[in-house]
């Protein structure tokens, strides 16, 4: 995979899971304070950081050939999911993601809990265990396109980089992103990582790829047009299109 190619999936997937994660911590800092939220926040990202940084170097000494097929099927597995919600979120199967929503729900049960200390644990605790789930899926991503290239600390600054986009971006407009078309980023996310699962999985298993790295673009065109071809047959079935960004009934 060329450095470019690997810097753009592991920055597309891990904004996604951001937004989702800056969602719940901008709901707990507004409702609740922020001396507590951060504090909660910081915590989880450094433990995420720690498990990067043991996991990576341990994942990459394994034997080429069975990391290639051991992290193709986990792509596959995460890839399938995030396509499958995609595909029905497309054809009006299921509700557009809204982080509006989400944001508001999140605001009135942190609302509901009291406080009983001076330092509000369970601010931090919301906030921790929110960027830390969400974070263990980018700490995922990292490890795996990392170590089956060789390349774990740049698709570490990938992620980094998607940090401080949706950080920074958050920090200013003090809400959810709910302008940034996570639906559509999740469609190409679950693109990309079934498509490298494929790839590479076939590739450990022995498949010798006509052109090499270069035969992913066309796994990659050929997984989008066939999940855009599902969302359209169940689009027609329903008699219902739903572009991402619109919000249908369950």
């Amino acid at each position: 995979m060329s450095t470019a190619l690997l810097v753009l999936a592991t920055f597309a997937a891990s904004a996604v899971e951001m937004v989702e994660a800056l969602t719940i911590v901008l709901a707990v800092g507004v409702t609740r304070g922020w001396r507590a939220t951060s504090w909660g926040a910081a915590a989880a990202l450094a433990a995420l950081a720690v498990i990067v940084a043991v996991l990576g170097p341990a994942v990459a000494r394994l034997p080429l050939a069975a990391l290639r097929i051991g992290v193709g099927a986990l792509l596959l597995i995460f890839g399938l999911q995030w396509l499958r919600k995609a595909i029905l979120r497309a054809s009006g199967y299921k509700a557009q993601h809204d982080e509006d929503a989400i944001f508001r729900e999140e605001v009135a049960e942190v609302s509901a809990a009291a406080t009983a200390t001076a330092f509000d644990w369970y601010a931090f605790t919301i906030a921790f265990k929110g960027v830390f789930l969400e974070g263990l899926e980018v700490a995922f991503i990292v490890i795996t396109f990392g170590s089956s290239q060789g390349r774990v600390g740049l698709a570490a600054l990938g992620a980094l980089a998607a940090l401080i986009v949706v950080v920074t971006v958050g920090a200013i407009v003090h809400a959810p992103l709910s302008r940034v078309p996570e639906n559509w980023l999740k469609f190409g996310v679950g693109v990309m990582l079934t498509s490298f699962g494929t790839f590479w999985s076939a590739e450990g298993a022995g498949v010798d790829w006509p052109g090499g790295e270069i035969c992913l673009l066309a796994v990659v065109a050929y997984v989008t047009a066939l999940s855009a071809a599902a969302a359209r047959l169940l689009a027609a079935r329903s008699h219902t299109v739903v572009l991402p960004g619109q919000v249908s009934a369950p």
